[in-house]
């Protein structure tokens, strides 16, 4: 038990030291909220705009695909210098869906174009390395499936690439869709809110490495292809290329200013599905770039903190360590929690809070409203360890895999009554688990109240909450889809109208 005992104090100071970590970034972030580099509405206008291709890599994403293609192909740049490739990789009607967009648009002069793959040979990193093949365009634009970008979006972009010849990638702020949705949705807009709003803009400011998120980024041709391309080693292609990009000397600007809405996941198999896949692929990429990393010439502090950026999902393996080791060591009489003094854990433990209310004050007007649904997303957070941790595990032993894409529903066109059954996924192997985790949490909260630990049953209730909202809810999508149908169609809005496709 003495054993346990230290594993515990180590697994609370690794906690700890990624909770101080959220801390830094949040002064950071203070420290340089007035911009040292000028803003996109700053940036001087070229007299000659240069080729871009737009790469909109879909698979199977009947439900908004159209909706994409539309709003690209509504870009307000020069008809000569604009190139979109639809990089279709889709097995079902997703392919005549978008062909029948391609042609609407080929008709009215837009040079857009269908590119489809008859295999996923390196899944989304295998097709935009396709389409870069095929590229004209000097500054290659990203845009998923799930994004509407707004019409002025290349003309506020592409002047931040030309006035540095060193800037490979230019990242731009993710807004939402659909953010009032469900207690979901409006959890995951607060995580995203938190990276867009705290994390991008204090590592840009102050010199440290960032990465591009897969789409609403604007790359420059020959830093894709000095990095060495698009590779399907990891399933975080992204944060691999931008990584492997900054090792080479090349910067990554974030233009915070510069939004671009996309559809947040409605259902909760999808967004474990989502979180899976960033999981797993960024502990893909600390396997393939930490010892670069280590051994760079970059300062020490910048090595640090992109270590802690790497590995940041490995939170999630220490909760899960945490919270198995805490039954056996309260029946010990072991102090729990243990490992800190009570104030450096309480002020640690406060390090992502902070950094999210950070963010709603940095991006939101009516803050306040937003901060408000900040317990909904620490009991997500806690809830998807399970998920989350398992993706690092795998990550940790194996490279590549199957990108397992996250359907988007397209629920706000308020159209079609299969939509949910279309693309319905399986509850997984994590969802028994974290109903039994559940269990697990509770028993140790009532063993924890018995010894009068009130801090550790704060916690352990904690952890059952999260474990049975998101295991139960998988559970219920899986087992009673046409209620999850109708729970979804009460979700359309009228302000979703606009994005339908163009008649």
């Amino acid at each position: 038990m003495v054993l346990l005992g230290i594993l515990y104090t180590c697994i609370a100071i690794f906690l700890s030291l990624y909770g101080a970590h959220a801390l830094f970034l949040v002064l950071l972030h203070w420290r340089g909220r007035r911009p040292t580099r000028p803003q996109a509405s700053e940036v001087p206008l070229p007299a000659t705009w240069p080729r871009v291709t737009v790469q909109l890599p879909v698979y199977n994403e009947r439900y908004v695909v159209a909706r994409l293609i539309d709003a690209v192909a509504q870009l307000d740049y020069p008809l000569d210098r604009l190139e979109i490739q639809v990089l279709d990789d889709s097995t079902d009607v997703t392919t005549a869906i978008a062909a029948k967009r391609v042609e609407f648009w080929q008709r009215r002069g837009v040079n857009i174009k269908l590119v489809h793959r008859a295999n996923r040979t390196g899944y989304k990193a295998g097709a935009l390395q396709h389409g870069l093949k095929q590229a004209t365009g000097e500054f290659i634009a990203i845009f998923d499936a799930d994004f509407v970008p707004p019409r002025d979006w290349l003309r506020r972009t592409v002047p931040a690439l030309l006035r540095d010849e060193r800037v490979g990638v230019v990242q731009t702020r993710w807004e939402h869709l659909n953010p009032a949705s469900s207690l979901l949705t409006r959890a995951q807009a607060l995580a995203l809110d938190g990276h867009f709003g705290v994390e991008q803009p204090a590592r840009a400011r102050n010199g440290l490495l960032l990465n591009f998120n897969g789409s609403a980024g604007l790359w420059r041709r020959a830093c894709i292809e000095d990095a060495g391309g698009w590779r399907g080693d990891t399933l975080s292609e992204d944060l691999d290329l931008s990584y492997r990009a900054q090792l080479r000397g090349w910067r990554v600007v974030y233009l915070p200013d510069v939004v671009a809405p996309a559809e947040i996941p409605l259902q909760m198999s999808a967004f474990k599905r989502q979180q899976f896949r960033w999981a797993k692929g960024s502990a893909q990429c600390v396997r393939l770039l930490a010892g670069q990393v280590v051994r760079s010439s970059l300062p020490a502090w910048t090595r640090v903190m992109a270590l802690f950026h790497l590995t940041g999902y490995f939170i999630h393996v220490g909760m899960m360590v945490l919270l198995l080791l805490t039954l056996p060591l309260l029946l010990w009489q072991w102090p729990v929690p243990a490992g800190l003094p009570p104030a450096w854990l309480g002020l640690f433990g406060m390090g992502a809070p902070v950094l999210y209310v950070a963010a709603q004050q940095a991006l939101r007007r009516d803050w306040k409203r937003g901060v408000c649904w900040l317990p909904a997303l620490m009991v997500l957070g806690v809830g998807v360890a399970c998920n989350n941790a398992r993706a690092v595990l795998e990550g940790l032993m194996s490279t590549g895999g199957e990108f397992a894409r996250t359907p988007k529903l397209g629920v706000r066109q308020a159209r079609g009554a299969r939509r949910v059954t279309a693309y319905r996924l399986p509850a997984g192997g994590t969802t028994w688990a974290e109903l039994v985790m559940g269990g697990y949490a509770l028993a140790s909260a009532l063993v924890a109240a018995t010894q009068h630990r009130w801090l550790a049953v704060i916690f352990l209730v904690l952890y059952a909450l999260g474990f049975w909202w998101v295991g139960g809810m998988t559970l219920w999508e899986t087992l009673w889809p046409s209620r999850t149908l109708r729970r979804l169609r009460v979700l359309r809005g009228r302000h979703f109208a606009r994005h339908r496709p163009a008649a």
